[in-house]
């Protein structure tokens, strides 16, 4: 993970660096060797992603940050975004999404599943009708909405969903109910770990999960960031405000992976995408650029 990156890139392995400094340990070398358990357990995959959409935006920034007009990011990506936008130092960043993914993991009862396809029943319907709290956590596209909760909940509302017609009701390999009641513990702490982290004004207009609206302003992020916990990600709303402010705009993906890019597709299918999170990606959209 991101070792192709710092080995082409000198301020890509800079900023790996700074990670390493900030946490007090070798992340990069375990994105770079894993284990692969090991890296997968929140409070380091959560770190390890910042990192990698760190790495790549320290070498894209010199030249595409002028031209950046706004920002987003999905659950954990928010925070980068507010790294990219120039409120939070990637330090500050590294240790706040460690500390936030330390607070989820002690908060690790209950599950997560994707509903796929449309249901004859809107489903924050289907979760009242499963009971035990489970909750609509991710709205990820028009057909693909992740609920959240304890896990006998879940259950129900997978097999609610798809007796309403969902063409599949898939668990999710996750060690809790994020973006749901049950992070409710978890609050408080990051609440804390947000007011040490000198979060500041942001460059760039920063669309929130919690209800897809725009800010720069650090107070409206901390109070918003700690919602986040606990309210589910408002993607398809975030996409369609973008696409509607800003339809010229290239929507860029920056860090591991492709997903929030066929997100983007099925919900505002005419604007203009691309992914940045390898060597090549990152050389091609210079090469654009200039």
């Amino acid at each position: 993970m991101a070792r192709d990156l710092a080995v082409a890139f000198p301020a890509a392995q800079a900023a790996l660096t700074t990670v390493d400094a900030a946490l007090g340990f070798k992340l990069s070398q375990l994105m770079f060797d894993g284990p692969a358990d090991e890296l997968t357990m929140t409070d380091n995959a959560q770190p390890a992603l910042l990192a990698h959409s760190a790495a790549v935006w320290a070498v894209l920034s010199p030249e595409l940050g002028p031209h950046a007009v706004a920002a987003a990011g999905h659950s954990l990506g928010e925070f980068t975004a507010y790294h990219a936008a120039g409120a939070l130092s990637l330090a500050h960043a590294a240790r706040l999404v460690r500390r936030r993914g330390e607070l989820m993991r002690q908060s690790s009862s209950g599950t997560m599943a994707a509903i796929l396809g449309t249901t004859s029943s809107p489903i924050e319907a289907i979760c009242a009708e499963a009971g035990g709290g489970v909750v609509a956590a991710n709205y990820n596209a028009p057909d693909q909405t992740v609920i959240s909760g304890e896990v006998a909940a879940v259950e129900r509302a997978m097999a609610i969903a798809k007796e309403r017609g969902a063409k599949r009701a898939i668990r999710l390999p996750v060690s809790g109910a994020f973006h749901s009641p049950l992070m409710v513990p978890s609050a408080p702490g990051l609440e804390a770990a947000l007011e040490a982290a000198g979060l500041g004004e942001a460059q760039l207009p920063i669309y929130s999960n919690v209800d897809a609206q725009p800010s720069t302003s650090p107070d409206v992020a901390r109070l918003k960031l700690v919602r986040q916990l606990t309210s589910p990600v408002r993607w398809v709303d975030t996409v369609r405000n973008l696409a509607t402010k800003y339809p010229d705009a290239l929507f860029l993906e920056i860090g591991t992976g492709a997903v929030l890019v066929g997100l983007v597709k099925r919900i505002a299918p005419n604007v203009e995408t691309a992914t940045c999170g390898t060597p090549a990606e990152v050389e091609a959209l210079l090469a654009k650029a200039t």
